[in-house]
C-alpha cells in the first residue's frame, strides 16, 4: 500500500505525460507509490483530453506537508480515512460535493458514508482493505489468525520477522491483543502495550517497508501487512498467507480529494466521477489489488483477484474489524512517545 515505486511504474508514467503534452487541460495527481493504473490515467487522458501527471509520495505525514506549504500543483489526492479530519480542520480540502456527480450511485451502501467524511461533502473511494499479518506457512504452519505472530511469535519466525512502520495500526493491534481499547489514554493499558512491544523487538529482523524480494526470498516470514500487498507476495511465493488477528485488526478505506487551492478544478472533478464508474474502479483493483467500494465492478475485475483470500474476510473474524482512526491528541502523544521509544 505505501510501497516505494518501482523504476518500471516511474517509466510509464513519464511515458504518459509525453504523449500527452499538447493535450488541453492538465490534471495533477498525488497518490502513493505503486498506486495509480497508467492504464487508468491514459484512458481518462484520452477521453477528455487531458495532460495527467502522477506525482508520487510515501506516506499521509509526507503528503499532509506539502499541501500544508502550498504551491505543491496538485489537482488531486489521495488520503487515507482516519487523516481527512487533519486536511478538513485546516481548510486543506475543497467541498467537491461528490453526492451530486453522475457516478456516485455506484458507491456500495457500506462506503456512502464513512466516519470521517459523513457526508461525503470531500471525498470518494479509491480502494479499502485491512491490515493483519502475513506469513509463510512453509515456515509455520500454525494459526496465523492472532497478533502473536509479532507479539509472541512461535519459534520458527523469531529472527524473520518484519514490523512496518504504521505506528497507530501497531499499537492498536498491541491494545486490542491484551484487551485494551485503541485510542486509550489509560496509562496502565499503554504501559503494558509498550512493555510487550518493547520485549517483542527483539524477535523483529527489521521495522521497515521491505521490498516483497525479501519476502519472495524468504529472507522475511512474517510481518504486518495490508491484504493487497500481501495477495501480491502470494502471487510471487505462494508458501504465504495471509491473516486476521482474531483479537482485532485494522479496516480502513483510501479517498479521493481535491485540494482546497487546486489550479484544475472541474478537471478533478472529472476525475473523480471517472473512477467512481465499475470498468474504471476495476482498472485500480486489478493494479492495487485492493477492493474498491464501487457496485458492479466485480464484473470487470480479474476473476482470480475477486476471489483472493486476502481480499475476503471469513465470516467468523468480521466482527474483529478495527475502523482505523486518527486518535485525539492526548491519546496520540501518548502513541508516539512509545513508538519513539520503540523505534529508537
Amino acid at each position: 500500500m505505501k510501497l516505494t515505486p518501482t523504476s518500471a511504474a516511474l517509466a510509464a508514467g513519464l511515458a504518459l505525460c509525453a504523449q500527452s503534452a499538447t493535450a488541453e487541460g492538465k490534471l495533477n495527481v498525488y497518490n502513493f507509490g505503486l498506486y495509480t493504473p497508467p492504464d487508468l490515467l491514459e484512458k481518462f487522458s484520452q477521453e477528455y483530453d487531458v495532460e495527467v501527471t502522477l506525482t508520487d509520495f510515501v506516506a499521509n505525514e509526507e503528503a499532509i506537508a506539502r499541501i500544508q506549504a502550498g504551491g505543491h500543483g496538485m489537482d488531486v489526492i489521495i488520503v487515507s480515512g482516519y487523516f481527512i479530519p487533519a486536511y478538513v480542520d485546516q481548510g486543506l480540502l475543497m467541498e467537491s460535493n461528490p453526492t451530486e456527480m453522475e457516478n456516485f450511485k455506484h458507491i456500495a451502501e457500506q462506503w456512502k458514508s464513512i466516519p470521517t467524511d459523513p457526508d461525503r461533502k470531500y471525498t470518494v473511494p479509491w480502494v479499502w482493505g485491512t491490515t493483519g499479518v502475513m506469513v509463510n506457512k512453509k515456515v509455520y504452519d500454525g494459526d496465523i489468525n492472532t497478533a502473536a505472530i509479532f507479539l509472541d511469535p512461535p519459534e520458527e519466525l523469531k529472527g524473520s520477522i518484519n514490523l512496518v512502520p504504521s505506528m497507530n495500526d501497531t499499537i492498536d493491534m498491541t491494545l486490542r491483543y491484551i484487551g485494551a481499547e485503541p485510542c486509550t489514554t489509560d496509562r496502565e493499558s499503554l504501559a503494558e502495550a509498550r512493555d510487550l512491544l518493547l520485549s517483542a523487538k527483539a524477535n523483529w529482523a527489521s521495522v521497515d517497508y521491505p521490498s516483497f524480494e525479501k519476502f519472495i526470498n524468504e529472507d522475511l516470514n512474517a510481518t504486518i501487512f495490508w491484504n493487497g500487498a500481501a495477495a501480491r507476495v502470494r502471487g510471487l511465493n505462494d508458501g504465504f498467507a495471509y491473516g486476521w488477528p482474531e483479537s482485532g485488526y485494522m479496516k480502513w478505506m483510501d479517498n479521493v480529494a481535491i485540494p482546497s487551492d487546486a489550479a484544475n478544478v472541474e478537471n478533478a472533478k472529472l476525475f473523480m466521477n471517472f473512477i467512481m464508474a465499475p470498468e474504471n474502479a476495476a482498472m485500480i483493483s486489478n493494479y492495487t489489488m485492493y477492493s474498491n467500494g464501487i457496485v458492479g465492478s466485480e464484473e470487470f475485475m480479474d476473476p482470480e483477484l475477486v476471489n483472493a483470500p486476502e481480499l475476503n474476510v471469513p465470516q467468523a473474524l468480521q466482527g474483529a474489524a478495527i475502523e482505523q482512526t486518527l486518535c485525539p491528541p492526548e491519546a496520540q502523544d501518548l502513541y508516539t512517545r512509545i513508538w519513539t521509544e520503540l523505534t529508537r
